[in-house]
This record gives structure tokens, C-alpha cells and sequence, in this order.
């Protein structure tokens, strides 16, 4: 089962789950309860941290739930906050951070490159989550809209419809999608 997140980020061949952490756990949880998929592939933008560029696509079957305050030192968390699914899907060894914020302190994001975290995404650690408890294979495939600065809203905003074309163009050619 494809899903995305939703709102202004949907497709006509995936199933919307909800914006940031909250909202596609509980609609992905209650998705797998009443009819559990074989598999699932999150797609969805992404901001980068610096490595990938606008418009690049990133797979991955990793995800991390670190916020700004672990960088700082200033928060801890007691949960296991990184977390990889065992399927082949992805081909990437990025690990995609979430968070209910986007970042757009750029100085301090350049630091999640240092633990391998290269773009962020708000619902895809959710997702590996629910696939996880529910011993789903899952693998996520994004499209960079924005560097995570100042300028990430502005940015997504004006590369967002190209971007879901190249994204939705991605999944054509690898024959995900029809």
C-alpha cells in the first residue's frame, strides 16, 4: 500500500494518512488494524540538511525522531529514537528525521549530517513505527522541496508542484506506479 501524508501533499494512488507524527500514526494504525497491508511505501517531500539538492529523490528505510534540543543539549529522550525496517525496498542509507516542526535553523541542522540524518520529512518515523508493531515491510521514497533554513517554507511553497511531478514521474519509471 502506498500512502502520503495529506492536505496539500496528495496523490491519486496513495492513501492519505495525516500531517506530522500524530495524525498518520493514528490513521495508519487504524488502517493496519482493519485491513493490514502487505507492505508499505511512504512518499512525500522533504527538507534536506545540506547533502541532497532541491528536486533530488531520496529512498530510504530509515527514520529518526531527534529534535533541535538534542543537538543543544538541552532535551534527552529515555525512547529508542531511530528506527530501520528490515525490507529491500530502499536502496539509501539516509535516515530521514521527523518532527511536529520543520527546521529552519541551518547552522544547527548541518549537525544532524554528523549522526547520518540527511533530510527531514514529519511523517515518515510515525510510519516506520506503526510498520514496525505491525511487522509491515516499509521503505519511504521523497522528494527534496527545501533546505532546512530560514527560507524552508517559502521554498517548499514555490518548488512543491514540480516537485510531486518529479516525484510521481520517479515512481512511473521505476514502475511503482502506472
Amino acid at each position: 500500500m502506498i500512502v502520503c501524508a495529506g492536505r496539500n501533499e496528495t496523490f491519486p494512488f496513495a492513501h492519505q494518512i495525516g500531517v506530522g507524527l500524530i495524525e498518520s500514526s493514528i490513521n495508519l494504525t487504524r488502517i493496519c488494524l482493519f485491513d493490514k497491508p502487505e507492505y508499505l511505501l511512504f512518499v512525500g517531500s522533504a527538507g534536506s540538511y545540506g547533502n541532497h539538492k532541491i528536486f533530488d529523490i531520496v529512498e530510504s528505510k530509515r527514520a529518526s525522531n531527534i529534535e533541535l534540543g538534542f543537538l543543544t543539549g538541552s532535551a534527552y529522550t529515555p525512547l529508542d529514537n531511530v528506527l530501520e525496517s528490515e525490507n529491500k525496498f530502499a536502496r539509501n542509507d539516509t535516515i530521514v528525521n521527523s518532527s511536529n516542526y520543520i527546521s529552519t535553523n541551518e547552522k544547527l541542522c548541518k549537525e544532524f549530517l554528523e549522526y547520518g540524518v540527511g533530510i527531514e520529512n514529519m511523517e515518515f518515523f510515525s510510519v516506520l513505527s506503526v510498520a514496525k508493531e505491525f511487522e509491515i515491510p516499509v521503505a519511504g521514497i521523497f522528494v527534496i522541496t527545501n533546505y532546512t533554513n530560514e527560507n524552508a517554507h517559502e521554498d517548499f511553497i514555490k518548488n512543491h508542484k514540480e516537485a510531486m511531478e518529479k516525484l510521481t514521474n520517479y515512481l512511473i519509471e521505476k514502475n511503482i506506479i502506472k
